[in-house]
């Protein structure tokens, strides 16, 4: 029998001055929806009752399944950096290089009209041959492009995962030397402690000011705000 793959589920949340702190921390099996709707249950019991405006993460199901379930207004973008590595998976070697170029165009175009042309260049150019890769792009083209609805100055922090990645990277070196050495309590209390000593060196969000906004529902239209006004 399989034995059951356990793992830390963490939520890195800011502020309004754009300070990141973490918010919620649990153990699971196999990143579950399960495990992480206990996660989301216990911010609901501790105050977050209203939910973030903007959810950013990897392509795990359980997830964005439990997320939809506790707080279905959050809007959830995808992560670029999962989704490349997938599709390229999904050629062949000598093809990869190029491929990578026509994503890194979609992932980096100025608006949403440019990224949604080099979007359906790249699936024209391999479902062909290649309808793999072709729907494991496609599948998710809405989430990808969900940041030009938020301010231009926040891209950099929700187009990619790495903020979190590179936080886990020291949590993830200490535990795997202490694996089977402590108790859940005990293991949970370390990566808790490894967290808040990690904080001291993380940077605010840019453009901390558009956070509220963000929150209010302001209607953001390929990064640029949109005046009550004109919309």
């Amino acid at each position: 029998m399989e034995e059951a793959r356990h793992c830390l589920l963490v939520i890195i949340g800011a502020d309004a001055s754009g300070q990141q702190a973490l918010v919620g921390l649990w153990d699971g099996s196999r990143e579950s929806a399960q495990a992480w709707k206990e996660l989301l249950l216990d911010l609901k019991k501790h105050g977050l009752e209203h939910g973030p405006a903007l959810a950013m993460g990897d392509g795990a199901l359980g997830f964005w399944k439990a997320l939809r379930q506790g707080y279905g207004q959050t809007r959830w973008p995808r992560c670029w950096v999962p989704k490349t590595a997938n599709g390229l998976d999904k050629l062949p070697q000598d093809l990869q290089p190029q491929a990578k170029q026509r994503l890194q165009a979609i992932g980096m175009a100025p608006d949403r009209q440019r990224a949604a042309m080099a979007f359906d260049l790249c699936i024209a150019t391999y479902e062909a041959k290649y309808p793999k890769a072709a729907e494991c792009l496609a599948q998710d083209r809405e989430e990808l492009l969900a940041y030009y609805d938020v301010p231009a100055e926040h891209w950099g922090h929700i187009r990619t995962t790495n903020p979190i990645e590179s936080t886990f990277a020291t949590v993830r070196l200490r535990t795997d030397k202490t694996r089977g050495c402590l108790s859940r309590v005990t293991m949970l209390a370390m990566v808790f402690k490894l967290y808040q000593s990690a904080a001291k060196q993380w940077h605010r969000l840019r453009a901390a000011h558009y956070l509220t906004e963000v929150m209010q529902g302001m209607v953001f239209k390929d990064g640029l705000r949109v005046e009550q006004d004109a919309a």
